[in-house]
């Protein structure tokens, strides 16, 4: 009977290639469940010693569960995906935290004993489903003052932050962002991202049958120049911008999580091990600053510092929260620790799926790099939280020794 914690690896996570939302879009006519359950069909494929009967949960994130989104969606992705019909799901929201929050929790799961092998994912198409469809606010948040207004519009939290911390400047996010484009586009010219993707079917009635191969939101040959012309939507004369900001997107990643006895077991290859992890709220006017207070939760339920750290996967929201984080903790806005092959400005923000996209960008960074040993993954999450997962390099040679251990 479960008694103590067992290590949770994460095994392999794919996603497929984002595309940009609306009708112009390459994803405007493809199914948002289709697109999550090509990526475990791919995992399946990818990982043959896997018996799918073996697989004791599916879980899903989607920040929108209705349409093709809806209906339990882990479920129906499962059965979709060809599943035994034994084999359970669910669907799990944390808005832009969602396909994290489907790690952490089926990892805590698979810790206490209830589950062995487990995927878990995330699927946003906000062509389809709009961020802040058919919500209903209580009016008790304003009419109470629970919340700034600003709350609920993630670019005027995004300008908070630049009034709070004014050394953060348009200048500086703006410079930001085009090294988030420039190494994007580095990557895809070394082929690093093409490891993380899977093909993606396409069907549109006038266009007829595409596939999907590569991310579409890239702006290859960003320059301050041209950014520094965008209209600042949230703001007069404010700082926030097309340009400065992830875009709106559609996408799906997921990711096998397995207990390591049993990933050896089976014989399948260990990516990274999950050391901790930390959830925090902060006001919600100022979102963007969660991932100070759960990376600093997730530092101490490990026992490690920010100095241990060696990679960082910050999902890129928005440049201002970046720095945000980036300001607190001392580290440079162009330390080659952080987001080494770029991040959401350029790759785009599917919401619920982009937290398995940090860890799979994490995991392929762990292969290239064994002399470090602990990376992050973090997020800031609408309104006011932060996410925050360590996880430890299995090629580093002193893994699995010590106290986070």
């Amino acid at each position: 009977m479960p008694g103590t914690s067992r290590d949770v690896v994460f095994v392999d996570g794919v996603r497929t290639p984002f595309g940009k939302a609306g009708d112009k879009g390459m994803y405007a006519q493809t199914r948002a469940d289709d697109l999550v359950v090509r990526c475990i069909r791919e995992l399946l494929a990818r990982h043959p010693e896997l018996p799918p009967e073996k697989v004791d949960e599916v879980a899903v994130a989607a920040t929108t569960q209705t349409g093709d989104q809806g209906l339990t969606i882990g479920r129906t992705a499962a059965l979709l995906a060809g599943l035994p019909k034994s084999v359970p799901g669910y669907a799990i929201d944390r808005m832009c935290a969602g396909a994290m929050t489907a790690v952490t929790t089926t990892a805590s799961g698979i810790a206490f004993g209830a589950y062995d092998v487990v995927i878990a994912g995330g699927v946003e198409h906000m062509g389809h489903h709009p961020m802040g469809e058919g919500v209903d606010p209580n009016p008790r948040f304003l009419s109470e003052k629970i919340v700034d207004p600003a709350a609920l519009v993630m670019g005027e939290t995004a300008e908070n932050l630049h009034d709070r911390f004014p050394h953060l400047t348009k200048d500086r996010a703006d410079a930001y962002a085009v090294a988030s484009q420039a190494k994007v586009q580095a990557a895809y010219e070394a082929g690093r991202i093409q490891r993380d993707l899977v093909s993606m079917a396409t069907r549109h009635a006038e266009q007829g049958w595409g596939l999907a191969t590569a991310d579409e939101p890239p702006r290859p040959g960003t320059t301050l120049e041209g950014l520094s012309s965008l209209k600042t939507p949230f703001r007069p004369h404010g700082r926030i911008t097309a340009g400065n900001a992830a875009g709106l997107n559609d996408g799906a990643t997921a990711c096998l999580l397995a207990d390591a006895e049993t990933a050896a077991e089976l014989g399948l290859p260990v990516k990274m091990r999950l050391v901790s992890y930390g959830f925090k709220g902060v006001e919600p006017e100022v979102m963007g600053y969660g991932p100070v207070p759960a990376t600093e939760r997730a530092l101490k339920l490990a026992g490690l510092t920010i100095d241990d750290i060696g990679l960082f996967e910050i999902n890129e929201a928005f440049a201002v929260q970046v720095l945000s984080f980036l300001d607190f903790y001392g580290i440079k806005d162009d330390d080659p620790r952080v987001n080494p092959d770029g991040g959401a400005i350029a790759l785009g923000h599917p919401l619920a799926a982009s937290g398995v996209r940090l860890m799979t960008q994490l995991a392929r960074h762990f292969e290239d790099h064994p002399e470090v040993r602990y990376g992050l993954t973090t997020m800031c999450i609408g309104i006011g939280m932060g996410g925050s997962v360590i996880w430890e390099n299995p090629h580093h040679s002193d893994y699995g020794k010590g106290a986070a251990a």
